[in-house]
């Protein structure tokens, strides 16, 4: 008899951006008249720039001429690809071969499989308040967890855990905190890893969005890095790819596991793709090294600065009426502390009620997340403002 996965008992009945909504519907189908603004969900919503495009009908075209078409490409991804990757990184004075690239339909995926390289008794730590994906697909995979402090003592950067884990899953610049890690914080993370034989699964997935010159953007910014490190990144938020899919993860052929040798999780990862992924969409592919192309990075970057002047205009208007805010310079979410007294769900009741602004209350990040609320700097500019406009006349003067 056929029995039922009884982890997915051990996660929410459904995903948090599903929640935020539903709990909106109500007021909405009330009161048809009025334009909710959708500050929740941290979807792009410019369109895809002018070289991207190209890049796109550049693959588009080649599938309907007999001498360009292509079927099933490397399930590591197009070899032009993973060579631009490479030396992405290489402009970065990174050292990453084009063999320890692997490209996928997203980072999202690669968050849910990665744990897929590491035992079943592996003991993870992720952060808690925490992006729900590295913490459900943890749970549906019977995972053991242990949640690193995350708060406003720490600067939102998760304490290193004081006992030994064997995986530890990190995000900078952070979902939901918008927080950024120092070349110091990661690094005691790196050392930690290092001495306890643990493996770092980085998230780098906004790293476009950093704007000061010293924050690592990369993992491995980190000398040692490479020996104990994953990282995990995406086209989604830096070019607009959040419908269209593509994304990568670096497994170094130096990443060593505690019952490993060199060489064996990205050969294990590599068996893994062969396996059960058949390579992202080879017209996506080239839309990814049009984005890689120095045009595709000045108007992609462009793209990236204007969610951040999003994020600028929100976190002003937000503290011009007495609120707590946290992130929104190094990254496209603004982390709101609620007032003494209001629970994040409270908050987002308010928000919907009065200012007519969806968002996303933080304890659907997790436990720690109660008493914060994330706003997404992703929208469209006049959606933007009328945001804020409301926001100014509808809430007066917080107490924080």
């Amino acid at each position: 008899m056929a029995k039922v996965n009884p982890n997915f008992k051990n996660v929410s009945e459904r995903y948090f951006s599903a929640e935020a909504l539903k709990r909106a519907k109500p007021f909405i189908d009330e009161n048809p008249g009025i334009e909710i603004v959708k500050l929740g969900i941290g979807d792009t919503s410019e369109p895809l720039v002018p070289a991207v495009i190209a890049g796109l009908r550049e693959g588009v075209e080649k599938l309907s001429k007999r001498e360009t078409y292509r079927g099933y490409g490397d399930e590591q991804g197009d070899t032009r690809l993973r060579k631009a990757i490479s030396e992405w990184y290489g402009k970065r004075n990174i050292g990453i071969e084009p063999e320890e690239v692997f490209v996928s339909d997203g980072a999202k995926s690669d968050c849910g499989n990665i744990l897929s390289l590491f035992s079943g008794a592996s003991l993870i730590a992720i952060s808690d308040p925490v992006y729900p994906a590295y913490r459900d697909s943890a749970l549906i995979t019977g995972r053991n967890i242990m949640y690193m402090e995350c708060s406003e003592k720490n600067g939102f950067i998760p304490a290193i855990p004081k006992e030994k884990v064997d995986v530890l899953i990190l995000c900078s610049p952070n979902n939901p905190t918008g927080a950024v890690a120092t070349h110091a914080q990661l690094k005691s993370f790196v050392d930690y890893a290092r001495k306890n034989k643990s493996i770092i699964i980085f998230d780098a997935a906004y790293s476009e969005y950093i704007n000061g010159p010293t924050m690592p953007k990369s993992i491995y910014e980190i000398e040692g890095a490479k020996q104990c490190a994953i990282e995990i990144q995406s086209f989604s938020k830096s070019a607009g790819f959040t419908g269209v899919r593509l994304g990568w993860s670096i497994v170094p052929k130096s990443l060593i596991a505690e019952d490993g040798t060199e060489g064996v999780l990205n050969q294990y990862w590599n068996r893994r793709q062969m396996t059960m992924f058949n390579g992202a969409s080879n017209i996506v592919q080239e839309g990814g090294m049009a984005v890689l192309s120095p045009l595709g990075q000045k108007q992609t970057h462009q793209q990236v600065a204007y969610y951040m002047e999003n994020a600028r205009i929100i976190r002003e208007a937000l503290e011009s009426v007495g609120f707590n805010v946290f992130g929104g310079v190094n990254a496209p979410y603004i982390w709101l502390k609620c007032p003494e007294g209001t629970s994040s769900w409270e908050l987002f009741d308010e928000f919907l009620t009065k200012a007519h602004v969806i968002t996303t209350p933080g304890v659907a990040f997790g436990n720690s997340g109660e008493g914060y609320m994330r706003i997404s700097a992703f929208g469209h500019r006049e959606d933007i403002e009328k945001a804020v406009r409301s926001i100014r006349e509808n809430f007066g003067t917080i107490a924080k």
